[in-house]
């Protein structure tokens, strides 16, 4: 399971852990407390959260009741997608370290270029703005490293132009059939890490005939196979679980998927998964 500790490193030399336990979609309090109580004990250092998950309390809480000392735990957390203001963001900031109780935090990141309720729209002199905030936390110390979620190249490029402290991260939504190519490349060409949420398609995938095929054929689960390849294509995968079977079945790994099936399912696009 080295793969759980083996790292990629960010632009500013931090190291982080090549795969991440995901708490989205996981309700705060005991659910949360005892996913990542189990995530942590099945070997995973990297635990992302955000303050829109509301679950913030209870990661904070499971990562200081744990045996792993606080320095072994990569620990990811993201402004509101609504915050679009300098004050608005070192507020949610303090906010989400208080939540977590914790004295730093290790990456943060804007959730997503626009309001949720606003998707797509313009917030281009907003995010500007908001991320002169974000290289002021970096530079207090109380962050190790900054970036983005949900930006695209426009996006991205918009932020670039002016910043003092490029992005270190783009943590997108990437899986099988569905990898982003454009913003991928965009961000790896100017020395972002890719991180991919939903790396399981949140379950759909798990029933592609195509996929299972390919699983079978290295006898692992659909699930792990999807992980792994997002590795091969060096993206930091964030699988979530809440079941303690299905925490361990994500960290078993060693296998390497081949260049001809890597390169078919680099192929696979959304509407093959139907």
């Amino acid at each position: 399971m080295s793969f759980l500790t083996d790292t990629y490193e960010l632009t500013n030399g931090v190291k982080i852990p090549k795969v991440g336990f995901g708490t989205w979609q996981i309700p705060g309090g005991q659910p949360t407390y005892d996913a990542v109580s189990l995530a942590l004990k099945a070997g995973y250092r990297h635990i992302d959260t955000a303050k829109a998950y509301r679950n913030e309390k209870s990661v904070g809480e499971a990562i200081l009741d744990s045996d792993v000392d606080r320095e072994n735990v990569f620990v990811t957390s993201k402004l509101p997608a609504a915050t679009k203001t300098y004050d608005g963001a070192i507020a949610d900031f303090q906010s989400t370290m208080a939540a977590l109780n914790l004295s730093y935090l290790d990456l943060y990141l804007i959730h997503a270029p626009w309001p949720w309720n606003e998707r797509g729209a313009n917030y281009d002199e907003a995010n500007v703005e908001v991320w002169k905030a974000m290289q002021d936390i970096y530079a207090s110390g109380n962050v190790r490293a900054i970036g983005v979620s949900n930006f695209n190249v426009h996006d991205l490029q918009n932020i670039i132009k002016t910043a003092d402290v490029q992005p270190m991260v783009d943590q997108i939504r990437y899986f099988v059939g569905y990898t982003e190519p454009q913003i991928t490349k965009f961000a790896q060409d100017n020395s972002m890490l890719v991180e991919a949420y939903s790396p399981l398609a949140t379950g759909g995938i798990l029933e592609n005939p195509d996929i299972k095929r390919i699983a079978d054929n290295y006898k692992v689960s659909v699930a792990q196979l999807a992980i792994k390849f997002v590795l091969q294509n060096g993206v930091l995968p964030l699988p979530k679980a809440t079941h303690q079977a299905h925490i361990e079945n994500n960290t078993q790994l060693d296998f390497e998927i081949s260049a001809a099936d890597m390169q078919t399912l680099n192929q696979l696009s959304e509407t093959d998964m139907a």
